[in-house]
């Protein structure tokens, strides 16, 4: 023991670990990618059986509340990216207590946040309701539903660091796993409760808070020798939560939040300032978005595998290891941004199509596909740079990075959007993407340095 009653920690042996290659990167990142694609499905089976019913305010209900309890989960996302770094690091390092120690932090997190949204469901409600009101059939239904889901916040916010977790140690094809366990038993549960028990919106709910449950107890399952080593290795909880892990902990999840919320408030006004050029320009961009939506499902695979890669270096004190790890990764999501583009350009009118049978919202659409084609050429280098930043836990930086990125948007809209309309809204969210790259790219030396144990 060392005089401060930790176990002295001796570096890992720099042979020992595994080679890095381009094999291992596409280990990482594919089982992410299919585990992305899975997640647009859900919704649409549960529109698809509720819409079975025939009840225009039983759909509207569902869909209104999914969106109330995804923009609330939303911002525990931080619990992910926060966990995945700490945990590489700890990994690269060879501390397998801190590894499952990240993780049982996060959960003790995930449950105090989970039951804090619970006890104030209602004025949370309420204010859902006041910022978005429905009709009354619609929301009386809605709050069926969100009084049922609400059980499920704990689960579901502990479920971001799991996956962080399993990420971080390179059990993606686990997260697979878990993502499709998950969508398979509540769309099972949706057939039967709905159109078998004729449970209807609280069918849906129940359905989707018993996947939550155990989704949970899977993942718990799946890191239960990470948590038994984190518990046996710290002793007590003093241990486990004392001043400065904690602090380190929060710092690192605290600026991964403000970030995310700069970015996703740009998303955001996006889409509100879109609404002033018209319905069907309105419309073209909520179909053009999902284009958005799939470019980040495609390209998150390689980002997550940056996070491990890198930030098993950073742990290790390699900084050969992350130079190597941060080309390999890169090398990927560049073959994929630019295979992304590609497909948008072959198949982006054809896409539009199937999304919309409205030959105005079509014909828009398509005068703004460009720009969707260009995306993921141009936004593959802030997704990398976001994954090798989460990794090096530079979190600092990237939400310094974000605020320049965001104020610099903020004055393009302004100038832009009144010169060319939603080109130039299109335009400016272009530029914000690449700017995230940019201004991120200034602060590298900051991620070497990180491997060399300096900052």
């Amino acid at each position: 023991m060392t005089a401060g009653g930790a176990e002295a920690r001796t570096p890992p042996d720099q042979g020992a670990r595994p080679a890095l290659t381009d094999r291992r990167v596409l280990a990482i990142a594919l089982p992410i990618v299919l585990s992305n694609a899975t997640i647009p499905i859900l919704g649409a089976v549960d529109t698809g059986v509720i819409g079975q019913l025939g009840d225009a305010a039983a759909l509207g209900a569902v869909g209104l509340g999914a969106v109330i309890l995804t923009s609330i989960y939303w911002v525990f996302g931080f619990l992910r990216m926060g966990t995945s770094g700490l945990v590489a690091q700890s990994r690269g390092a060879g501390d397998a207590v801190e590894e499952g120690a990240h993780l049982l932090r996060a959960l003790v997190i995930a449950l105090v946040a989970g039951l804090g949204l619970v006890a104030l469901q209602g004025p949370l409600v309420h204010l859902a309701f006041s910022l978005a009101p429905a009709s009354q059939g619609v929301e009386a239904l809605a709050r069926d539903y969100l009084s049922i889901r609400i059980w499920g916040a704990p689960a579901t916010i502990a479920l971001y660091g799991i996956t962080g977790w399993l990420i971080a140690v390179e059990r993606t094809r686990a997260v697979l796993m878990l993502q499709l366990v998950i969508n398979g038993t509540n769309i099972a549960l949706d057939l039967w409760f709905v159109l078998g028990l004729g449970w209807g919106v609280k069918g849906v709910a129940t359905a989707t808070l018993i996947a939550e449950m155990g989704g949970l107890a899977l993942g718990l399952w799946l890191a239960r020798a990470a948590l038994g080593a984190a518990w046996r290795g710290t002793g007590s909880a003093a241990v486990l939560f004392a001043r400065d892990k904690l602090r380190r902990f929060m710092g690192v999840n605290g600026d991964i939040l403000v970030r995310s919320v700069l970015l996703q408030g740009s998303f955001t006004s996006f889409m509100f300032l879109a609404a002033g050029q018209g319905d069907v320009t309105l419309a073209a961009n909520q179909v053009l978005m999902q284009f958005l939506s799939f470019t980040s499902y495609g390209l998150d695979g390689f980002a997550f595998a940056a996070e491990t890669l890198v930030g098993q270096a950073v742990g290790a004190r390699d900084r050969a290891r992350l130079r190597r790890a941060v080309a390999l990764t890169c090398k990927w999501g560049a073959i994929g941004g630019l295979a992304i583009s590609l497909a948008w350009l072959l198949a982006g009118p054809a896409i539009i199509d199937l999304l919309t049978r409205s030959p105005e919202i079509r014909a828009e659409a398509r005068l703004y596909l460009p720009w969707l084609i260009l995306a993921p050429a141009i936004g593959v280098a802030s997704y990398m740079l976001d994954g090798i930043f989460i990794g090096a836990t530079r979190t600092g930086e990237m939400r310094n990075a974000m605020i320049v990125s965001v104020a610099v948007y903020a004055g393009l809209v302004a100038v832009l959007a009144p010169l060319m309309g939603n080109h130039g809204l299109w335009a400016a969210l272009t530029v914000l993407n690449l700017l995230r790259a940019l201004t991120l790219a200034r602060y590298w030396p900051r991620v070497l340095s990180a491997a060399d144990g300096n900052g």
